[in-house]
């Protein structure tokens, strides 16, 4: 089985970064991160911290995959 990686907030905001999301608004250690497709907003709050728990990155890998495939997200949070 495949594990997660060691990513930042940092890290998790470039990754989503290339999937064309932007970054709306940042309150604290947590950016909010938007974009549209078909008129239809889809928005991702990441905490901003060094090195985020193996839950939270796993909670943001679940939240994310509602709008991206698995497939193509899985090369950036897991090791083969």
């Amino acid at each position: 089985m495949p594990r997660l990686r060691v990513l930042s907030g940092e890290d998790v905001i470039k990754i989503l970064k290339s999937f064309n999301f932007i970054v709306i608004s940042q309150k604290g250690s947590h950016a909010k991160l938007q974009r549209t497709i078909s008129g239809i907003n889809q928005t991702l709050t990441i905490p901003d911290h060094k090195e985020l728990d193996k839950g939270t990155l796993r909670a943001i890998f679940n939240q994310a995959s509602k709008y991206i495939s698995e497939s193509e997200l899985m090369q950036y949070f897991y090791n083969k």
